[in-house]
């Protein structure tokens, strides 16, 4: 699906970040592997440090925070704000949704639109979705958009495959509608059909916890982990990246007759080093255009990845300077995502630590 809009522009991001950092090599006498075999992994999949909450952190905890500091530093006026929306897969409760809580937390007025959305990979384009139509209702000028998940404490610490890329963090993007005829085209596809090839089994209404659920099991290639904790099939998830971000960048650049050099960078996702790599080889992107550094240095954040990519890699350049940005999201669901948006000069755009 190819959607339009106009008139929208992001102000501002900030990245909160716990300040608690695991380093791969200090975790490898976990895994049911030989140091030899960890090391060389590691250095194939870029893995390194990652941040991740301490026990009782939740995705409430480092979202108030990151708004606090932008309201007492006087970048975020909370009287302004229309709608708060909030993409995560680890919310605080089923239910009340996470993202009153944390509307709670700092006192929003009750007029402001609280929504939760579950989306994981792509929750950072699916989330600009959002506030785009509300901001369009005429009746919202300023959409707050958190991104945060805390998926660390949902990974068997004996499971190679996911542990040493499960990174947590929350990021706070500001949306506001502006005079601007510049068009943002947004493409978005989700396959249902594929949605357990990413998933927790265990903790729903489907399969709730018990002793059971929790068991570490085995699985062929080594790893234990328990119906609890997240299991990815890596080759389905390879493959479905390495075809459908392909296909959907060239239908984007067919529909919009523009190439690769439209855009000074492409700020996507970053499931891990090897990936990013590969797709940035079948598309013929040039490397220093699609940076590929967060999760070798953060970890796997899930749906905040492309904002920590702005901050980590734009930072103060983006206060005085404006980008044209393609924005790509794909994973869980299975959802892929791009977007093509022109950054403006932006009010902040930094990192902070929990």
């Amino acid at each position: 699906m190819h959607l339009k809009f106009k008139n929208k522009k992001i102000t501002g991001i900030l990245s909160v970040l716990p300040i608690n950092e695991i380093n791969y090599l200090d975790e490898i006498g976990n895994y049911n592997f030989s140091e030899k075999q960890s090391i060389k992994l590691g250095k194939i999949m870029g893995y390194g440090t990652r941040r991740i909450v301490n026990n009782g952190t939740t995705v409430s905890d480092l979202c108030a925070f990151g708004l606090n500091y932008l309201i007492d530093n006087k970048l975020l006026d909370k009287e302004t704000i229309g709608a708060l929306i909030l993409c995560t897969q680890s919310p605080d409760y089923f239910l009340p949704a996470t993202s009153n809580v944390i509307a709670g937390k700092i006192n929003l007025s009750d007029d402001v639109i609280c929504m939760d959305i579950n989306q994981g990979c792509a929750g950072f384009e699916v989330g600009l979705l959002q506030a785009f139509m509300l901001l369009d209702t005429g009746s919202i000028d300023k959409v707050v958009l958190l991104n945060a998940d805390i998926l660390s404490t949902k990974v068997s610490i004996k499971d190679r495959n996911s542990r040493p890329l499960a990174g947590d963090g929350a990021a706070i993007t500001i949306i506001e509608n502006v005079k601007n005829s510049e068009d943002i085209d947004v493409f978005i596809k989700m396959d249902g059909t594929n949605a357990l090839s990413l998933q927790i089994p265990a903790g729903g209404f489907k399969m709730p916890s018990n002793s059971e659920t929790a068991e570490l099991k085995e699985d062929a290639a080594g790893n234990f982990r328990a119906l609890d904790h997240l299991v990815m099939k890596g080759d389905e998830v390879f493959n479905f990246v390495q075809t459908k971000v392909p296909e959907m960048l060239n239908d984007m650049f067919d529909k919009l007759n523009i190439d690769d050099a439209a855009f000074d960078y492409y700020f996507f996702h970053q499931p891990n080093k090897f990936m990013l790599e590969k797709l940035a080889e079948i598309v013929k992107i040039p490397i220093e255009k699609m940076p590929n550094n967060i999760c070798e240095k953060y970890g796997n954040g899930s749906n905040n990845t492309v904002p920590l990519n702005i901050c980590e890699n734009l930072g103060e350049k983006a206060v005085s300077n404006s980008y044209e940005v393609c924005l790509g999201g794909f994973g869980v669901g299975l959802t892929w995502s791009l977007i093509k948006w022109k950054i403006e000069k932006l009010d902040f755009c930094k990192i902070i630590n929990y």
